[in-house]
């Protein structure tokens, strides 16, 4: 069974387009990245199944897919669990995050637009908002699409391409210390604002690398307490 089952409102519908099984991977992997499936916990077929409303088959096509892609492990005799991430690899994942990103800071510097730069500012409003109201998964949403936003200004398909290999991950471990970087993280998102419509692409970059260091540290701290 799961432990503690699942949090009010956090099972999603299943009523976009397309096969089955790839719908119900895509459920279970939001609940994954969300922490509405904690780290550890198991999952049964059958209650996974009843939760999505759905037969256990695609559920189990699901779970085998986040097996290999390393979200769940299935273990012999015993069932599928959520994967529980080492400090390696949190580290690694959110150190070429930070190159990635850095990059895309530096970019974004170089040529945002007005109406660019707007949309950060909108971005950085809602996510303060979410933190005010303590709202712990709006802040994960508007901070996610506030990186997001700036990897779109910076213009560059292929580096787009490689952080969205990795957003969800990161997303996945921003969760547990939304709450801790709280205030701060949006501080940091407004100075990097500030050196984005200035165009200082140097100060943007060193400003993204310190951002996302705290965010790579803040879940080590966390991880260690």
């Amino acid at each position: 069974m799961l432990s503690t089952g699942l949090p009010q409102g956090a099972v999603p519908k299943l009523e976009r387009p397309g096969p089955l099984r790839d719908r119900v991977y895509e459920a279970l992997l939001e609940l994954i990245t969300t922490r509405a499936l904690q780290p550890g916990q198991h999952l049964v077929e059958s209650e996974l199944a009843g939760h999505l409303g759905v037969s256990r088959q695609p559920v189990r096509e699901a779970l085998q897919r986040l097996n290999t892609e390393g979200w769940v492990d299935l273990r012999p005799a015993q069932g599928a669990f959520v994967h529980e991430p080492t400090e390696e690899e949190a580290d690694q994942l959110l150190t070429v995050r930070t190159l990635l990103e850095a990059e895309a800071a530096r970019l974004a510097a170089a040529g945002a637009d007005s109406a660019g730069v707007a949309a950060l500012e909108a971005l950085c409003a809602e996510g303060e908002k979410a933190v005010e109201a303590d709202d712990v998964d709006g802040a994960v949403t508007m901070n996610a699409r506030f990186h997001a936003k700036i990897m779109e200004l910076a213009g560059n398909a292929v580096l787009a391409e490689l952080a969205a290999q990795v957003d969800r991950r990161v997303r996945w471990y921003y969760t547990p210390v939304a709450r801790q970087r709280g205030h701060q993280s949006w501080i940091e998102h407004r100075a990097l604002i500030a050196a984005i419509t200035d165009r200082d692409e140097q100060l943007a970059t060193r400003l993204m690398r310190e951002h996302t260091e705290h965010t790579r540290r803040s879940y080590h701290a966390r991880a260690r307490s």
